[in-house]
């Protein structure tokens, strides 16, 4: 069984209206199937609120008017990337809380890792089916 260990750096959006917050749906990874916040890789073009603005557009179809880090954080997972191939990714990602004046969010799938976006009510979330960085947000936020 070979092993691919990599290292990703992402930027993510933590995006709240009216006691809903807006997530994706994992379509594909260690996390397929799951809730996650709108964001993603950092590019080697760009900086880190660039990746935000730029993932939060094409996972959720929205811009974001203002933005204020939350907090940097890392997690590890172990998956089967094929038949003989597992990865093993470390995660760093750096979460900002961020204001929309457009609430009208894309819920197609972006063609790379979303399945769309959707509002969520907070305390209807069932816990075990966020990825550790939804969980760690809201959790920062008292929720």
């Amino acid at each position: 069984m070979d092993i691919i260990v990599k290292t990703r750096v992402g930027s993510y959006g933590i995006i709240i209206h009216e006691e809903k917050i807006a997530l994706v749906k994992k379509a594909k990874g260690g996390y397929k199937g799951k809730l996650d916040l709108p964001g993603g890789g950092v590019e080697h073009d760009e900086n880190l609120v660039e990746a935000l603005k730029r993932e939060i557009k094409e996972e959720a179809g929205i811009d974001i008017s203002s933005y204020k880090l939350l907090d940097a954080t890392t997690t590890n997972i172990k998956w089967k990337m094929a038949e003989e191939v597992m990865e093993d990714l470390q995660q760093i990602g750096i979460l900002y809380v961020c204001e929309t004046k457009d609430f009208n969010l894309k819920s197609d799938a972006d063609g790379l890792d979303s399945e769309g976006a959707n509002w969520y009510v907070i305390k209807d979330l069932n816990k075990d089916n966020l990825t550790p960085f939804a969980r760690y947000a809201l959790e920062m936020l008292g929720y």
